[in-house]
């Protein structure tokens, strides 16, 4: 991880582990307007697709990310990329209002689609997508980097599943993020585009709780957001929370916001904790404060006493090669739809019924 980076071009590098041959598995990427394109493109590269085509409209901005995947062919336009038989899926960073559309014309091209969090901006685009998914048979997966993408959250999920803390109770998150408002841009700052920060940065949170609680749906009890500390930018949310319960009756609650200090040494101190009926576990994802400028910590402490587990390096990031293997076998093993589609509704909700302070 480079130091100060804010977090726009977050594109961890895992050890390759391919489960296709090379050509097995072809992709595109197209609507590069955020940096997490990087990493959604690596991710599926590291476990063995091969990457065909890249567009955006902005000739200059293709070129420059086809720079760092040798092979990929610039195409002339999207329907290119549709038409091509050999495409199976298609990866898109797009503005996030305009990441439903761009999934429709994928799936109604008889291709998956994999797009950046939040997947949606409003409910009635949700629910345009769950009808084309049933239309199709075409998936519509999130890039939910947070978790997918840290090994100590993918490590957490093993030991939850391993029964290392007994039935999940509880998740608290923090997801603290530094703006650069200088190096955004202007969508980034237009609420009708980016959505709200809970609907945006809060989907990584509400995703992660369904996930370790093993919850299928879940009810929003109270949000909050607020601009505390950018009049220059009216639109722009810096601050938002959250507290949820779950169908199975585990809580959450998580706040996320805009203020990682100039003098941190990444983006930002994301961190998780969970507790279970038997034992508790702490993630330090990207860094261990004043101590350790590499991440992915994982603290756990149960019947077996205290343990620290420093995972960087060591877990890896199966859910690209899971995605890849659903898309060719049409199975749900890397993520359910259903489990993509309730994160970002539950983060919709709590957007949409968010207190603002003033």
């Amino acid at each position: 991880m480079t130091q100060k980076q804010d977090g726009m071009n977050y594109a961890p590098q895992g050890k390759p582990n391919p489960v296709v041959k090379p050509g097995e598995f072809i992709f595109a990427a197209a609507a590069l307007d955020h940096g997490h394109i990087q990493g959604m493109s690596k991710g599926l590269i590291e476990a063995g697709a091969s990457m065909k085509w890249v567009f955006d409209p902005d000739r200059a901005k293709a070129e420059a990310f086809a720079a760092h995947f040798p092979g990929a062919a610039l195409a002339d336009s999207l329907e290119q990329i549709l038409e091509d038989p050999a495409v199976r899926l298609v990866a898109g960073a797009a503005v996030p209002s305009e990441r439903c559309a761009l999934g429709l014309r994928v799936m109604d091209a008889g291709k998956d689609y994999f797009t950046d969090k939040t997947p949606f901006t409003s409910l009635e685009q949700l629910e345009s997508a769950r009808a084309k998914v049933r239309e199709t048979g075409r998936k519509y997966m999130v890039y939910f980097s947070e978790r997918l993408h840290v090994e100590s959250a993918v490590y957490a999920g093993q030991l939850i599943h391993d029964g290392a803390i007994g039935r999940v109770l509880q998740v608290t998150g923090f997801g603290p993020h530094r703006l650069s408002a200088a190096s955004r841009p202007d969508w980034f700052f237009r609420k009708a585009q980016y959505g709200g920060i809970l609907c945006d940065i809060g989907s990584h949170q509400i995703e992660q709780f369904l996930y370790y609680t093993g919850s299928k749906d879940a009810q929003v009890l109270h949000s909050k957001i607020a601009n505390y500390n950018h009049p220059e930018y009216p639109e722009l949310e810096d601050y938002g929370d959250a507290t949820l319960v779950g169908d199975n009756g585990a809580t959450q609650y998580f706040r996320v916001d805009w203020f990682t200090p100039d003098g941190l040494r990444t983006w930002g101190d994301g961190r998780t904790f969970i507790i279970g009926t038997e034992g508790t576990i702490e993630l330090r994802k990207y860094i261990d404060v004043a101590r350790d400028s590499e991440g992915d910590h994982v603290f756990l402490v149960n019947k077996d006493g205290e343990q620290h587990f420093a995972v960087h390096g060591q877990i890896g990031y199966p859910f690209f090669g899971q995605l890849i293997l659903d898309c060719l076998n049409r199975t749900e093993n890397a993520m359910t739809q259903e489990h993509a589609f309730k994160a970002a509704e539950l983060c919709l909700r709590a957007q949409e019924m968010a207190i603002r302070i003033s």
